[in-house]
Order: structure tokens, then sequence, then C-alpha cells
């Protein structure tokens, strides 16, 4: 028998096995690519044995999983369960380090926004029902395109009719980045002058014109390469500046790198864009070292406030390194020049943190102690050079503001941490 039927067959007995079993599927390493692909959504419970919460969630999952399979079939929908620890490389491909995460699959392909919500059976069915959710809209003419009703970028696909192949991957990749954007196909012979080169797809601002080229940019690739059409729309609808509320915040924080947060009036719209056109300019190249965020300075007044600021000083800036908060000196200046990048590089750097304590990095000569000068006189003034003074060392301050927003990063009382060799977690 060939690999590829015995393949075939273990999925078929699989599939045949889920309809007598209750519990939720066992992933290995030996199964795991392939029953990733077997269902439409897999949502999977990545456990250690040895974790409590694991051992709460169990019995919860398991009869979660139960009733899954009673109203879904295996081809759609199929929940899962992983022993992480045992599993250890395929844990590392899935950058699991804390335990029970809990994790969905869409077509095989990790959704980047891991399950948060709650811990019960009836909070998991309705995360699947809405999960299953469709997520593309269909235009058939141009009214409905311009009613569209989008919270986020706007991916629109042009497409002469909904069997070809082009629909079907714009269809997938609805499904797969449905958190990410927005999704519209504007389908049949309404559209045809938006196709002069046949089916294309474009991706739209926000508060753009649905009919019109403004705020829109078109893929210039293959419909049919997924891959590639995914990492376009991928990185179109990755916010540069992201919002971060109480909801999100245990997902940014888990992110690992520092907030630069813009801390502004609600109905503040101005100072927002304007920093966002500054990390535009200013801080692309270093996104792999800064996370800027907007927060909403009545929402988070207690940040604030650690840094002596009032919702009266808004707008702030500020950067929280998940250990001490920095405190940018004057709004006003942050879009001249380099000003912003300078204060990022002054983190990271670690020249923030040690000003903080010791005040200005000194300017001018080095340390005179014991050093011989040579007395050299101006022969046309009878004038003695004077010897800069050494500037007193600046009194040691206190540390920095704590960092708060790190106390929103995953409870200690709902995982289990995943930690180094060294003891250190992750």
């Amino acid at each position: 028998m060939k690999s590829s039927q015995l393949i075939r067959l273990i999925a078929i007995m699989l599939s045949i096995s889920l309809q007598v079993n209750s519990e939720a599927v066992r992933l290995d390493s030996i199964n795991y690519e392939n029953l990733l692909g077997q269902s439409e959504l897999v949502f999977v419970n990545f456990y250690a044995g040895w974790c409590r919460f694991s051992q709460m969630l169990e019995p919860i999952w398991d009869q979660f999983a139960a009733n899954i399979q009673k109203q879904y079939p295996t081809e759609k929908v199929m929940i899962a369960k992983m022993d992480a620890d045992a599993e250890r490389v395929i844990a590392a491909q899935n950058a699991i380090n804390k335990y029970p995460t809990l994790k969905l699959f869409r077509h095989g392909v990790a959704v980047k926004r891991e399950y948060r919500g709650a811990r019960s059976v009836e909070g998991f069915e309705a995360f699947i029902k809405d999960q299953l959710s469709i997520a593309l809209k269909r235009a058939e003419n141009i009214h409905d395109l311009m009613s569209t009703q989008h919270k986020k970028k706007l991916i629109i696909g042009y497409f002469a009719t909904d069997d070809s192949d082009n629909f079907k991957t714009f269809d997938k990749l609805s499904s797969i980045l449905r958190d990410s954007c927005d999704f519209v196909a504007a389908i049949g012979e309404n559209f045809k002058a938006k196709r002069p080169s046949g089916d294309n797809i474009l991706i739209a601002e926000i508060d753009a014109n649905l009919y019109s080229s403004d705020g829109q940019q078109f893929y210039q690739g293959s419909l049919t390469q997924y891959d590639a059409l995914y990492a376009w729309a991928h990185e179109s609808c990755t916010p540069l500046v992201r919002t971060i509320t109480f909801e999100n915040a245990e997902e940014l924080t888990e992110e690992g790198l520092p907030f630069l947060i813009l801390f502004h009036k609600p109905d503040d719209t101005e100072s927002p864009k304007l920093f966002e056109n500054e990390v535009k300019r200013q801080l692309l190249h270093l996104r792999h070292t800064i996370s800027p965020v907007y927060a909403d300075g009545y929402k988070f007044s207690h940040p604030l406030h650690h840094l002596g600021k009032s919702a009266a000083d808004l707008p702030v800036i500020a950067i929280d390194s998940f250990k001490h908060m920095y405190l940018y000196p004057d709004f006003k200046t942050f879009s001249e020049a380099q000003n912003l990048k300078q204060f990022v590089d002054d983190l990271n750097s670690g020249k923030l943190h040690r000003e903080f304590h010791n005040g200005p990095d000194p300017l001018g000569l080095p340390n005179l102690q014991n050093v011989q000068f040579e007395i050299v006189i101006n022969p046309n003034t009878d004038h003695i050079p004077k010897i800069p003074e050494q500037k007193k060392e600046a009194e040691k301050k206190a540390s920095p503001p704590e960092s708060t927003f790190i106390k929103l990063a995953p409870s200690s009382d709902r995982y289990s941490a995943l930690r180094h060799s060294d003891g250190g977690e992750f």
C-alpha cells in the first residue's frame, strides 16, 4: 500500500472514531499536520499534564468536544488537544509559553489571536459559532458596494463569477484574515469596468471612497498564488499603530515588545493621526523593537498617574518597557527632526534608565582628577586658559515608575508559565 493511501486510510479511521469518541481528538507529532488540514476549523488545547489549570480545563474541554461533534461534521470543525509539554517541537512552532493555550486553526493555518475568553462549554460553543459565521460579504451592484459597512481596512475582490479559482482563493483569504480586515466580493457584470484585465483585488482605507481609486491599493501579483496574496494582505491589514484596550492588553503585552504609547482624549483625532505619521516617518525600521499603541487617557488614567500626569495633561507620550515607564518630556516636540526615534533609541541603549538614576549623561571632558596639565599662557593676553570645572554628580533619583501594563499580561491565576532552564519565565 502506498504511503499516501495509508495516510488517507488512517484519516478515514480517525474520522470514524470521532463519531464514537466523546473526548477531544489527541494530536501528536505523527498525526498533527494531517489532522490540522482535515477540517475548516481545528480548535486546539495545548496543555501540560502537571498544570493545575490544564487539569481543571480537561473535563470542560472534552464535554465541549462532545457537543461540537453532535452539531457539526468533522470536515467543518474538529476539537483537539495536545500535550505540549511532551510535544515540545510543535509547541515551540506555535509559540506556546504558557498552559493551557487555546489556538484556532483555519484551513491548517493558525489564527494570530489565541482564545482568551470564558473557559466554559457555553463560551467555547459561542466562539465556534461566531467563527463559522460568514466573513465574506457580497456585492451584486454598486449600491451594495457603496453601502458596505467596515470598521477595519476593506479588501475588495472584483470577480466575473463566484465559481472560479480566483474567487475560491479570495474566500479562503477572507476566512483566515477575518480578524484583521473586512472583505467584500463584487461579482458580476455590474463591476465589469473594475476588471479591465480580469479579476483583481484591492485594499481600501477605512475612510476611502469605495468606488474611486483614492485611498486604494491594488494587488499586483497572481490571484492564484495564495502564499503571496496572504503575505500582501496580512501586511496591509496589520495596523502600524494599534489601539490598546483592556480586552486586548493581555494579547499585546504577551508579544513582548515595549509599548510606545500615545495617551489621548477620546475625542482627539488629530493627535493620533500625527502620531501615526511620525511613527511611519521615524520608526518603520525599528518596528521589531517597539510596539506603538494608542490609549484612551481617560480609561488608562492609572498609568498616567504613575507618570505624574492626569487627563488635563493629554496628549502624553510614554514608553512602558514592562519594567519601568518613561515619559517623553514635551509632546509639542516629538514630531520635530528625529526626536521620537531618539526617544526609542535611548530606551534600547539603556540611556533612559541610566539618566533617570544619574541625571543627564556628562558632556565635555572626562574625570580630571590626578591628571597633569601643562599651563600655557597666551602671549597676547597674558590669559591662562581655565580648566573646565567638573560637573557635580547628579543626585540619584528613585527608580522610574514601575510598569502598569505588565499587570495586564497573562494572569498567573489562569496560566502556568513555561520557564527557561535557568528558571526565568519567557
